[in-house]
């Protein structure tokens, strides 16, 4: 099995999860949202790297020491990487129980592919945009109906303390009213930890035209 890999970014500090951190951002998505972050996970023409799981190990495990003293690991991003669920189960297969595992993600998936790594990862940094079903789709071109499934069932099965909701505030998408009433949503579900921002666009749009220039 192997994924393709947009880029893999090394010692991280306080932005991916606790500790020292790598992160492995995984091409393909499967929302296509206005201001995408990370639009070369979405080009068929971008150069990318393909890796098994045995192979990305060997090629993390150089900052190994870094993840134990902190209490760091992997954070798999992309793109969307629940798509690569297998890859990510059979990568904690490899790495053990001492490097942290987490993922961000959309949530945007069929539920066995959540299911899949539930009990690989260790904190999930989910970016649930808006729980407005018409303003999430305006945004992302998507319906979220399969979010908020998920999203129940990770508040069903207690791993809510596992989890970070972010909650943009979009310019031209939502208000911070909208960005109050998804705030309130996921509290009644049972999550706590709540990362609300404003979105730079600006940025987002940066990274796109360097893109396509």
């Amino acid at each position: 099995m192997k994924a393709k890999i947009s880029g893999i970014s090394r010692l991280r500090i306080g932005v991916d999860g606790e500790g020292v951190t790598t992160l492995v951002a995984f091409m393909l998505c499967p929302l296509t949202c206005e201001y995408c972050l990370n639009p070369q996970t979405l080009s068929v023409s971008y150069h990318h790297k393909e890796y098994s799981p045995a192979e990305l190990y060997d090629e993390i495990r150089k900052d190994e020491l870094y993840f134990l003293a902190t209490g760091g690991g992997v954070t798999f991003g992309g793109g969307e990487p629940l798509l690569s669920h297998q890859f990510i189960k059979e990568f904690r297969d490899i790495c053990g129980d001492q490097w942290k595992i987490n993922v961000e993600t959309s949530l945007n998936v069929p539920p066995s592919f959540l299911e899949t790594v539930i009990p690989v990862a260790d904190e999930y940094l989910i970016d649930i945009k808006d729980m407005n079903p018409t303003i999430y789709k305006s945004y992302t071109g998507k319906d979220n109906s399969q979010v908020l499934k998920n999203l129940r069932t990770m508040a069903e099965l207690g791993l809510s303390g596992k989890c970070v909701i972010r909650i943009p505030l979009i310019p031209g998408f939502n208000t911070s009213e909208d960005v109050a009433k998804s705030e309130a949503e996921v509290i009644e579900l049972g999550f706590e930890r709540i990362d609300k921002f404003e979105y730079d666009i600006g940025y987002a749009e940066r990274k796109r035209n360097m893109q396509d220039a």
